[in-house]
């Protein structure tokens, strides 16, 4: 399973869970992969939120709710992302999904567009008072 892509423990485990292997198997399994850092939570979240941010121009907190989602604890999932958004621009990537999301036009049409579009990148997990000065940038613009 994890030949193909990276897993968090949780992930794995749950797997092997529904694949109804005996309990006691699992454990020792997961032991040993972590004993040999085949199965590393912290590696995975870095991983992910590359992943998130790089490919699919997400912000700190949905990244944040990804990794989580993974089944990794919160203080990893926290530092991660942290140290993934020291070494990146956060206001140039919200820039590039609203860039993203225009299809190559300069201005927001109207109100109508202008709350949608508000309202799709927070839930992509921008901040929403950076979201609200961009769009508003967006909008004066003629």
């Amino acid at each position: 399973m994890l030949a193909r892509r990276e897993l968090s423990e949780a992930q794995l485990r749950q797997r092997l869970t529904r694949r109804q292997h005996d309990p006691e198997a699992i454990e020792a399994a997961l032991t040993r992969l972590k004993a040999e850092r085949s199965l590393d939570d912290e590696r995975v979240a870095g991983a992910i939120a590359r992943s998130e941010t790089g490919l699919k121009k997400r912000g700190k907190y949905r990244v944040t709710r990804q990794i989580e989602a993974a089944g990794i604890a919160s203080s990893i999932a926290r530092r991660v992302v942290d140290e993934t958004f020291a070494t990146i621009d956060g206001d140039a990537l919200l820039t590039q999904a609203l860039t993203k999301r225009l299809r190559g036009r300069t201005r927001i049409e109207d109100d109508k567009e202008f709350t949608r579009l508000y309202r799709y990148l927070v839930a992509q997990g921008f901040e929403p008072d950076r979201v609200m000065a961009l769009l508003r940038t967006y909008n004066r613009e003629q």
